[in-house]
């Protein structure tokens, strides 16, 4: 079957195509699926760079000598392993590859099934595709590291809130979780724009310096929470000042030599902690927990809670999934990219 990846990590050129073996039987929780559509993530770019460093071991276990890259996916599930509980062959899913299985792009696809979540009613499979890294991250990051309550009167802080990941997390924290003040950072008028409607009540210009300007917002509820969703290192220190004393700062964003001395996060009493999507299947802990957070994430999809972050549908070639790599190197993307199978472009799928 057809396959795109590398065989040498580097630059998006790399991507190729190539034949690799049909992916076999499924085990006992996995499904075989048809993949129609797949999404682009900066951690993808950061894997095909060879760079990708938020396990140390990664590259000890990824598929070789070609590595299908793609986190993200969605299909159509042709048969199911004996102890599969959740699908049966014809559902469409979506679905949160295993780290170090092959990735989306590619015809046919092994996946565990507590990683999948029904396709959303109203939603089509490319638009699925971008639900699994990005609301299955802030799901993780809201839920079980910052341990937000529903209907707290508190603020979240998002660094960094018109990517994928902020665009989820903020219309979580509103319209799940119901946080009065959603506070995301962005530059540009046009991502400014963008995460208002995906549900920040305040945007702060991260190209100024953030204290004066959440100062003048005059909030009424303490800003206790704090998602960090880039250059950790960077705000290590401009995010213990704002937080509140007893608050809770979780990121998303690998650095080296975190320092917290000559920061606030002592004297406030400050709980940090880190969120990666892909601990539980690595570690192979809780793993059946991450069903629960698909069929939530599927729900809020079908109710309305959470919209569409899909803001580029591209064709799910070779051509396609290099632009789809360099958009996201350029660090100018909104939203979700998106690639699939029936969208128009020249070229066969997965050729």
């Amino acid at each position: 079957m057809k396959a795109i990846g590398v065989y040498k990590y580097g630059p998006p050129s790399n991507l190729t195509i190539d034949d690799i073996p049909e992916p076999g039987e499924p085990g006992d929780r996995d499904l075989l699926v048809e993949v129609k559509a797949m999404s682009v993530n900066p951690i993808d770019c950061k894997v095909r760079a060879g760079t990708y460093d938020d396990a140390h071991d990664f590259y000890g276990h990824v598929p070789k000598p070609f590595h299908v890259i793609g986190p993200d996916g969605a299909g159509v599930v042709l048969s199911v392993g004996p102890g599969v509980k959740y699908y049966k062959p014809g559902d469409k899913i979506f679905y949160e590859c295993f780290p170090i299985r092959q990735g989306a792009a590619t015809e046919r696809h092994i996946v565990d099934e507590r990683l999948a979540g029904h396709l959303p009613s109203g939603w089509d499979l490319l638009m699925a595709a971008c639900l699994p890294i990005t609301a299955g991250t802030a799901y993780e990051a809201l839920y079980e590291r910052l341990e937000i309550k529903q209907d707290e009167q508190a603020a979240l802080l998002i660094i960094n809130g018109a990517g994928g990941v902020g665009s989820m997390a903020s219309q979580i924290a509103r319209n799940a979780l119901r946080l009065p003040v959603v506070i995301t950072t962005a530059g540009r008028l046009e991502t400014q724009e963008w995460t208002k409607k995906m549900g920040a009540t305040h945007v702060l210009n991260h190209h100024k310096d953030l204290q004066p300007q959440l100062e003048a917002l005059n909030l009424t509820v303490p800003v206790k929470y704090i998602f960090i969703i880039h250059n950790t290192a960077k705000y290590l220190k401009v995010v213990a000042e704002l937080a509140a004393p007893m608050g809770k700062v979780c990121s998303i964003v690998q650095a080296k030599g975190l320092d917290f001395y000559d920061t606030q996060s002592l004297s406030k009493s400050l709980t940090f902690s880190w969120c990666w999507l892909g601990s539980k299947q690595y570690h192979q802990a809780d793993v059946e927990s991450q069903h629960f957070m698909m069929k939530t994430i599927s729900e809020w999809a079908s109710s309305g809670t959470i919209k569409s972050h899909l803001k580029q549908r591209l064709k799910l070639t070779k051509e396609g999934l290099v632009r789809g790599h360099e958009m996201i190197e350029s660090g100018k993307t909104v939203g979700k990219i998106g690639l699939g199978v029936e969208e128009e472009g020249q070229g066969q799928p997965f050729e």
